[in-house]
């Protein structure tokens, strides 16, 4: 079979900045004014007074200095505290659809690839804007493809099961060259009045290209793929259209996305650690000739845990694992594409290995080798 390729990737981001500075200000602000309107409930115990956050608090957390937002000013509001989107008009391109298309002109670019050559769209996200149409369609007819496209949801491993079907379509003889694409709006889905949750998400796009031809100076060729799935609640969000059925007393911000932080942490770290020594093992190959791990970018503690134990040590150089979480934060399924993108000094020769997993629990690894 012949060498199927990662061509070419473009990344997205939103001009607008929150620091950690900001988003404390705004939480702590909103913390106030909560306790003080509650405060005879809470002196009587009926309520529990909210605690502030802190910058250090945050970055001990997660690594995040600063994230990336498509409304600053509504998610600093405490009156507000989430971004403010319109409903999607038919006459207009979503906004999936709007950034989507932004990295994916990147990532044709880099790939030196054109419409015409593209044989079928995926997209994968973990917060899908709407049920139907696909956007991957809404994508795919207004850059001019032909063939097909869909809409897909893994979670934060989106990206990386995506990029696993475009290998699955090209390695039978469907496609030649695949565009896959992950917009992670997410902020829309943040409970910014929750201590644990208001400083983690960053919205964010990736596109990539996935095919045979490998005429880009940026490619790299796929080695192996290696995908599993284990069901948890530990990540989740319950929001739906069943929503508008439902006769219980959920509120909004009950179904926005939720975490059991601790146990994400210490049930994701070693299976992914594991899952990886495992794939590298398959493959004969040394965790030191791995040259770049791009992770999924949930936070730099787990990035580095995860990492430490597949190497064997916690010594190493901040490079072999990129952390642009520190400037963006969680984008969730396009985190480790985001890292591979903007840290891809591979030379010729060289592998590396992409590695996302996230809610469900999922996982999907991928090594490369630049060629």
């Amino acid at each position: 079979m012949a060498d199927i390729h990662i061509a070419g990737t473009g990344i997205w981001h939103p001009k607008e900045m929150i620091t950690n500075d900001e988003i404390v200000k705004s939480y702590n602000s909103y913390v106030d004014n909560y306790n003080l309107q509650n405060a005879n409930e809470i002196n009587e115990g009926n309520l529990i007074a909210l605690e502030h956050s802190s910058t250090s608090f945050i970055e001990k957390a997660s690594g995040i200095k600063t994230r990336y937002v498509i409304d600053k000013k509504n998610i600093l509001d405490i009156n507000k505290m989430m971004p403010l989107v319109d409903h999607e008009d038919e006459s207009k391109l979503s906004i999936h659809a709007v950034v989507g298309i932004e990295a994916a002109k990147k990532a044709m670019a880099q790939a030196n690839v054109s419409a015409s050559e593209i044989d079928g769209v995926i997209l994968g996200t973990s917060h899908a804007a709407r049920n139907y149409p696909s956007v991957a369609i809404e994508i795919q007819n207004e850059l001019g493809i032909d063939g097909y496209a869909y809409d897909m949801l893994v979670g934060c491993s989106s990206t990386t099961f995506a990029i696993n079907n475009a290998y699955s379509d090209i390695a039978s003889g469907l496609a030649e060259t695949v565009l896959v694409i992950n917009p992670e709006i997410s902020t829309p889905f943040v409970n910014y009045t929750r201590r644990d949750i208001h400083f983690i998400f960053g919205d964010g796009c990736v596109a990539t290209v996935v095919s045979k031809n490998d005429s880009s100076k940026h490619c790299h060729k796929v080695i192996d793929r290696k995908l599993v799935t284990k069901f948890s609640n530990n990540i989740r969000s319950d929001w739906s259209y069943l929503v508008r059925a439902a006769d219980d007393s959920k509120t909004y911000d009950d179904l926005l996305f939720y975490q059991n932080g601790n146990s994400v942490f210490k049930e994701v770290c070693p299976m992914v650690a594991d899952f990886i020594s495992m794939q590298l093992q398959d493959n004969n190959i040394k965790p030191s000739e791995i040259k770049k791990f791009w992770l999924h970018q949930a936070n730099s503690r787990m990035v580095n845990l995860i990492v430490s134990k597949v190497i064997g040590t916690d010594d190493f150089d901040t490079s072999l694992a990129p952390l642009p979480i520190e400037k963006f934060g969680n984008l969730a399924s396009a985190g480790s594409m985001f890292a591979y993108n903007i840290h891809n000094d591979l030379k010729k020769g060289e592998k590396g290995l992409i590695c996302s997993f996230g809610a469900g629990y999922s996982i999907c690894s991928i090594i490369v080798e630049k060629t």
